[in-house]
């Protein structure tokens, strides 16, 4: 019980970052704005999205979607909750992805609620191939089940 703390520390430090992120660009840049910051590479933008990852269910009935996009991250994170508590000979590196997890879990949510909405606002391209917009939160997602799928692969080597 004592390690939980690094999932606490993960998690809030997530939400914090994409709180404060998100704030940042809400109060800079009008909706649709872009500012290049490596040209070619990088832009600043500020985008709603009200679908999930690459858009997908943006033009669907709002009722429905809202619905569906309020509950599904509350299903998972009472999921990932069940998992970190019950199994609680997790290493270090699975309780900071965990926690990195739930925290872009809860930004996003956080965003749902507040603008019906997930405010997107990190442009990566090549050219004229532009990688969907993202944030602090979804990064932390990809990025923490990307470490867990690694630790584990990691556990079956050994």
């Amino acid at each position: 019980m004592k390690r939980y703390w690094l999932l606490a520390l993960s998690f809030f430090g997530v939400v914090f970052l994409d709180i404060v992120t998100k704030e940042y660009i809400i109060t800079h840049f009008p909706l649709y704005y872009s500012r290049t910051v490596i040209p070619g590479l990088f832009n600043l933008v500020h985008i709603q999205n009200k679908g999930v990852a690459f858009g997908i269910l943006g033009g669907s009935a709002p009722v429905w979607r809202d619905i569906l996009l309020l509950l599904f991250p509350i299903v998972a994170m009472s999921g990932i909750l069940i998992f970190a508590f019950c199994y609680p000979q997790h290493k270090t590196g699975t309780l900071l992805s965990l926690g990195g997890i739930l925290g872009g879990a809860m930004g996003n949510l956080i965003d749902r609620l507040r603008f019906r909405a997930v405010i997107d606002f990190l442009d990566l391209y090549w050219g004229k191939y532009h990688w969907p917009a993202f944030n602090v939160a979804d990064s932390a997602i990809t990025l923490g089940v990307l470490f867990l799928i690694f630790g584990y692969m990691q556990m079956e080597e050994a």
